[in-house]
């Protein structure tokens, strides 16, 4: 282990550039060049230390090192660049540099308000995360994890309507207050376990810690509830259910906040938290030996009421993500399935689905990323956020949503999109393991069909319909043999079948493009994308004296007509195509080139990442860090039965 200032630095760099960013307020060029600048110099430093700590070296700052300040024994704020710790900054830091330039484009293309406040708290919310993925130990972690959740509230909150106002202080009230208690709660139980066998610990330490396990012997019920309450405490921000209402409603947040925090940074850090736990404050044999005794089961391992939640959660987000017809929303719960794939992969606790599930890490960022830009292309051009509205826009946006099809792909775990390694390395895990464990394999299984299902409508109706003849039975909703007439239908059809069968008893439904059984439309994504920019041009919230008796779509026409800011593109503010059907564009017109370009970049990445898992330093750190865990080579984890491997790192 090595004492450097580099780590800190790495959180640091972009705490700076709040003070520069906020300076250059009047500035935007220069303000947005200090975050692309702030983004460059982070990653730099993440980069500079990942050779060393490919080789065995460890990078550490300690405040009591550094000031001789130290709060409590064994309580010590650090901060340590460690293989797991390299591997979610250099993600992190990484995607920011790409996330920069698309955020810039997606604020100047709407013109949107705040834009200063926005760069400021991306700035914070980055610094935040890459503190949670160097913490050396529990509070380090926690008060960063804490941290991260003051400082996107802004951002969550960043349309300063009702809807986003009431989704902000939910946000809060899941993660900062929710999480962050089971997690403070699971932090003191371990600082006093460990205090039982000796000088207090909450260090991390490759495999558990040593004296966590030596307290587990004798307090084993206070070890199983202290194990629990870190994994709900990480769980809330990894959105296992029934912790998860948060992300979806937290959509109302501009899409470079869904797309690098709500696929990256804020809930990745709820996963990070995950695997902290299991491989390096429990480790698999303490796990493995301090199972509970459920009546009239028996004896069950800890993990197995996690790896639970996790098949449920993504079979069952999988399911009502089919039932969405916004975008951000049927992506938002596509990330509460795939999260659930790396909790699941962890909790199986075999080395090939360890190595899956931390690979999968980076496959869903560079995937649900490129989803996420892909969706905020289409709303700033187009003003177009439901997927019943979509029919045809492949050929207004041809790059975008070719880039899309790449990211559902991934998501689907298809070859050679990333997402199809990591899913291949935890189903194989779940085969070693045999018994119940097939079970967790069915579930996988079955999401990578449900992923079909929920994003294929989406590249269908792009790609595959037109805008005078479209379907609407991919969605779930809707009957299943169609509607008798597709939203464009005219009169003369009204008695057609829309995919050619005989007219559905449509009695009692409603034909309308965005009916649904819940109030999910009270919270539309992007609903007001200039709402503080009035006709006149001053900076006024937009006021409605009664959003109850308004139509959703009306809001919406109404707060997009104040400001025309894209009367040269289709000449309509509406979603939808417009009067005569979407315009052709080539793929480098359809968009500025700071949007485009991390479109192409971003899907690019979730293609080499699949096509040469090998040469991925992703995998090889995945592999470095389960590696160091079981103190045993890769090549002969698969060679080892896991019984046997589980008395080897017990013992």
């Amino acid at each position: 282990m090595v004492a450097d200032i580099r780590p800190l630095a790495a959180v640091l760099v972009s705490a700076v550039a709040i003070a520069l960013i906020v300076a250059s307020h009047r500035r935007p060029n220069l303000r947005e060049g200090w975050s692309v600048l702030a983004a460059l110099t982070k990653f730099g430093l993440v980069v500079s230390m990942l050779p060393a700590v490919m080789d065995g070296t460890v990078f550490r700052w300690s405040l009591k090192e550094s000031t001789g300040i130290q709060f409590l024994e064994g309580i010590d704020f650090a901060l340590r660049a460690d293989p797991l710790g390299i591997f979610f900054a250099l993600l992190a830091s990484f995607l920011w540099i790409f996330t920069s330039f698309y955020a810039a484009g997606y604020m100047r293309g709407l013109s949107e308000h705040s834009q200063t406040r926005f760069f400021a708290s991306f700035a914070a919310s980055l610094s935040a995360a890459v503190g949670i993925a160097f913490a050396a130990n529990l509070v380090t972690i926690f008060v960063f994890y804490e941290l991260l959740s003051l400082v996107t509230y802004p951002l969550v909150a960043h349309n300063e309507d009702a809807e986003a106002r009431i989704a902000g202080r939910k946000y809060l009230t899941y993660t900062f207050f929710g999480g962050g208690v089971f997690l403070l709660a699971g932090t003191v139980m371990i600082y006093w376990l460990t205090s039982l066998v000796g000088g207090p610990t909450l260090a991390f330490e490759a495999g558990g810690m040593d004296a966590l396990a030596a307290a587990a012997q004798a307090e084993p019920v206070y070890a199983q509830a202290a194990f629990f309450l870190l994994i709900a405490g990480f769980g809330v921000k990894a959105a296992l259910m029934p912790l998860h209402s948060w992300l979806a409603d937290a959509m109302v947040a501009p899409t470079p906040v869904s797309g690098l925090l709500h696929a990256v940074a804020v809930v990745k850090s709820g996963a990070f938290g995950v695997a902290r736990v299991i491989l390096e404050v429990y480790g698999p044999g303490l796990i493995y030996d301090l199972p509970l005794d459920v009546p009239g089961i028996g004896e069950v391992g800890l993990n197995i009421p996690v790896a639970i939640v996790a098949a449920f959660t993504l079979t069952a987000a999988s399911i009502i993500a089919m039932r969405k017809d916004h975008l951000k929303r049927r992506l938002a719960y596509s990330t509460t399935a795939q999260l659930s794939y790396i909790v699941l992969g962890l909790s199986m606790l075999h080395p090939y689905a360890m190595v899956g599930a931390l690979f999968h890490i980076p496959a869903h960022a560079f995937a649900k990323l490129t989803l996420f830009f892909c969706a905020g292309a289409i709303h700033v051009e187009t003003h177009t956020d439901y997927i019943s509205e979509m029919a045809g826009i492949g050929k207004r946006m041809p790059l975008t949503m070719t880039a899309f099809t790449v990211g559902a792909a991934g998501m689907a775990g298809l070859p050679p999109i990333a997402g199809f390694i990591s899913k291949f390395y935890m189903l194989i895990g779940a085969g070693a393991m045999g018994d119940e464990y097939w079970l967790f394999a069915g579930a996988l299984l079955l999401s990578a069909v449900l992923n079909i299902a929920y994003f294929w409508p989406v590249v269908y109706t792009a790609f595959f319909e037109s805008e005078d003849r479209h379907d609407a039975k991919p969605l779930l909703e809707f009957p299943a043999g169609g509607l008798i007439e597709s939203y464009a239908a005219t009169s003369d059809d009204e008695n057609v079948a829309a995919d050619g069968g005989e007219p559905a008893d449509t009695s009692g439904i409603e034909n309308e493009p965005h009916t649904d059984d819940t109030d999910d439309y009270d919270y539309a994504v992007d609903k007001y994308p200039s709402d503080h920019t009035t006709a006149d041009g001053t900076d006024t919230p937009n006021q409605s004296t009664d959003a109850s008796t308004r139509d959703d779509h009306d809001d919406h026409d109404e707060a997009v007509a104040a400001v025309d800011h894209h009367g040269d593109h289709d000449d309509h503010l509406t979603g939808g195509p417009p009067v005569g059907g979407w315009p052709r564009r080539s793929p480098w017109t359809e968009s500025t080139w700071l949007m485009l370009a991390p479109i192409a970049v971003i899907a690019t990445g979730a293609v080499v990442l699949g096509v040469g898992p090998d040469y991925a330093v992703f995998l090889e750190l995945a592999i470095r860090i389960v590696e160091g865990v079981f103190e045993t080579p890769f090549e002969q984890l698969g060679t080892v039965p896991f019984d046997a491997l589980m008395t080897e790192v017990t013992n």
